[in-house]
């Protein structure tokens, strides 16, 4: 897997979100780990690519209803499947984070790339979902010096208190061994 201008060029299905902008100094140095369900605990839908396109059918479901205006996006998301699908590129700052803080530097959009999981806190991710996020991390470490194992954060850790994912179903061990193997 390499990346061209910050879009991975190729075995990942594009989606393009409006919802980005330029980072401020350029720069790539933190790797943040979502997940994502819509709605709530419901896999394979169409509607996370509808959400970070800025085009959710606010009818289809009624809890729905609190993203009206919404304006998120992540550079990534892992389907149940394996399926890999880029909205922006890594070059620019998607809106993932949100209020949220990295050892003191605020804004974590800014410096960091997303990656949602298509799950939640309490359902186990699947293995092919462990195997595209070591494949993509690894294309990522290569495309951006700055990554590296200790810069991998959950969205709970940037902003604790306000979010919880990936939660207690994502194990970290066994991503954390995985990229230990695979850079020895």
């Amino acid at each position: 897997m390499k990346l061209n201008a910050g879009w991975v060029q190729s075995g990942v299905r594009e989606c393009l979100s409006p919802h980005f902008n330029a980072r401020p100094k350029g720069e790539v140095s933190l790797l943040v780990i979502h997940n994502i369900s819509l709605p709530a605990g419901c896999f394979g839908t169409p509607y996370v690519d509808q959400l970070f396109q800025g085009c959710l059918d606010l009818e289809a479901d009624t809890s729905f209803g609190e993203l009206k205006g919404l304006e998120v996006s992540a550079h990534f998301m892992i389907r149940r499947g394996g399926e890999i699908v880029q909205y922006v590129s890594c070059d620019e700052r998607a809106w993932h984070a949100g209020i949220s803080e990295f050892q003191g530097r605020q804004g974590c959009n800014d410096f960091a790339i997303g990656i949602e999981l298509e799950g939640t806190d309490l359902i186990a991710y699947s293995e092919v979902q462990y195997q595209a996020l070591l494949r993509l991390t690894l294309a990522l470490f290569d495309a951006y010096p700055m990554l590296n194992m200790d810069r991998v954060v959950g969205h709970s850790d940037i902003a604790p208190g306000r979010k919880t994912d990936p939660g207690d179903s994502f194990d970290w061990l066994k991503y954390r061994d995985g990229l230990t193997q695979a850079l020895a």
